[in-house]
């Protein structure tokens, strides 16, 4: 069997996930098969095993920074988010229903066979299981039946690195308030803390390490710098969503109140001169060189959004100009006619669509969860080029709407299913090409294939880790356990 180590947090995004996919690389480079792992994630990024199983989109990155294959066994429980106060649960993968946030929290329990299930299975087949909290262990409110923190740290046995994020600020309170809200039994799991996200001189901080590990009774592992690299983030939390890149070429995607999968147009990010910006009002929209609709958890109630703050219509006015426009899932959903949702599948009720696509979504209790490949049909327009060109992906979506096709377009305005499709190599190469183009600027640079690019990422962030916390200390902590 295995032995763990769990990364828990001060609060969410304050690193967690980076820092576990950094040890998923860090015991690869080592020699060790190591495996991510998450009881409970609550998130709108998903990924579609082999299987046809539905995960965390976190977990399939930490995997694919082990160098494994995501497996379902690694995030048992998945939480989609479809209201403010309730969201599809998954379960092994597959969808258990809708509950409300109080049904889930006296249900929740009944869940731990299923998550240790799932994490034994894992602990057979690997060295190391990397474990990852969820928000912070001090939620007091939430301790009772806890499954993804402290409780999960007892049900593994495993060892805990506490992370504070010290770019927020506060982070003596943070990590020292955090230990002190533990409880006696779970302080002996707590074996080291890591201040993350650090900016500035390193030595600055010395007097700091001396007064957390005072006050705290823990030693610090490590200060690891702000890591300049490009990796999956876990959610909507994710500083990408409110940035304003900018660069020769400016792409727009629209930030939906219930965005979903807005990793899929992380490619873009790592060519020359390519800005990418999300955008929540038709003030911000602009003059962009392309629109993207992306993915969400409730169609239905985006596109009334999307028609309400007049994102609609300056969409329309782009497209009506010949900018292209390209919708990924629910965003290819709402660039057709109609969007029907009769049996209250997600929110209920039917809307007109943009009426850019020649297409009718109706929504059924079924969801299609499947990975694809295969070539783009034949599209015109100016990205007509992506014509025959290889993909693969995976499509995660409860509508149908009678498009057999990878790429469905009428001009200037195209959609797909896909998610994924810009991580194909060539894809996203093609279509910031075609932007370039359509400038009358040839661009000369040609990008790494996206494999080799997002394998220099890990690589960049595991090096940064690795320097900066004593591995050392680490791999004692994973030795003696608790």
């Amino acid at each position: 069997m295995a032995k763990a180590i769990m990364i828990q947090g001060t609060m969410s995004n304050a690193g967690k996930s980076l820092f576990a996919a950094a040890l998923c690389r860090i015991f690869r480079q080592d020699g060790y098969s190591a495996a991510p792992f998450k009881s409970q994630n609550m998130a709108l990024n998903s990924f579609i095993t082999s299987e046809g199983l539905e995960m965390g989109r976190a977990q399939a990155m930490q995997a694919e920074a082990a160098g494994i294959e995501p497996s379902v066994l690694m995030n048992p429980i998945l939480l989609k988010p479809t209201t403010d106060v309730g969201s599809q649960v998954i379960v092994n993968g597959e969808v258990m229903g809708n509950m409300r946030a109080a049904e889930y929290f006296k249900h929740k329990k009944k869940l731990v066979p299923h998550i240790m299930s799932a994490y034994n299975k894992l602990a057979e087949k690997h060295d190391i299981i990397v474990i990852e909290g969820a928000g912070s262990p001090a939620e007091l409110n939430l301790k009772s039946d806890d499954i993804v923190n402290m409780g999960m740290a007892k049900m593994a046995h495993a060892p805990v690195l506490l992370v504070g994020d010290i770019d927020r600020g506060g982070v003596f309170a943070q990590l020292i308030g955090t230990v002190m809200l533990m409880e006696e039994d779970e302080k002996k799991y707590m074996k080291g803390l890591v201040v993350n996200k650090f900016r500035g001189d390193r030595a600055l901080f010395d007097d700091g390490v001396k007064i957390l590990e005072e006050k705290s009774g823990k030693p610090v592992v490590g200060v690891v710098p702000y890591v300049k690299c490009d990796i999956d983030d876990e959610d909507s939390l994710s500083e990408k969503l409110s940035g304003q890149a900018g660069g020769i070429i400016d792409i727009a995607v629209i930030r939906l109140p219930r965005i979903s999968n807005f990793t899929d147009f992380d490619a873009f990010a790592q060519y020359e001169g390519v800005g990418v910006r999300y955008v929540g009002s038709a003030e911000e929209l602009g003059q962009p060189d392309l629109v993207i609709i992306p993915g969400t958890k409730s169609t239905i109630t985006d596109m009334k959004f999307l028609r309400e703050s007049g994102i609609e219509a300056a969409v329309k006015k782009l497209a009506s100009k010949n900018i292209p426009v390209f919708g990924i899932c629910g965003g290819f959903q709402m660039l057709g006619k109609i969007i029907s949702d009769p049996d209250n599948t997600e929110c209920g009720g039917e809307i007109g669509g943009m009426g850019l696509l020649d297409i009718k979504t109706v929504f059924s209790a079924e969801k299609i969860r499947r990975q694809v490949s295969g070539t783009i049909n034949k599209v015109d327009g100016v990205f007509s080029g992506l014509s025959g060109a290889p993909y693969e992906g995976y499509e995660i979506h409860m509508g149908r709407s009678g498009a057999e096709a990878a790429v469905v377009n009428s001009g200037n305005v195209y959609g797909s299913y896909i998610h994924g499709l810009f991580d194909s190599d060539g894809i996203s190469q093609c279509i910031v090409d075609a932007l370039y183009n359509s400038k009358g600027i040839v661009r000369g640079e040609k990008a790494l294939g996206r494999h080799e690019y997002r394998e220099m990422q890990y690589d960049i962030l595991a090096d940064a880790v690795r320097r900066n916390v004593d591995m050392d200390m680490i791999y004692r902590i994973i030795e003696q356990g608790i």
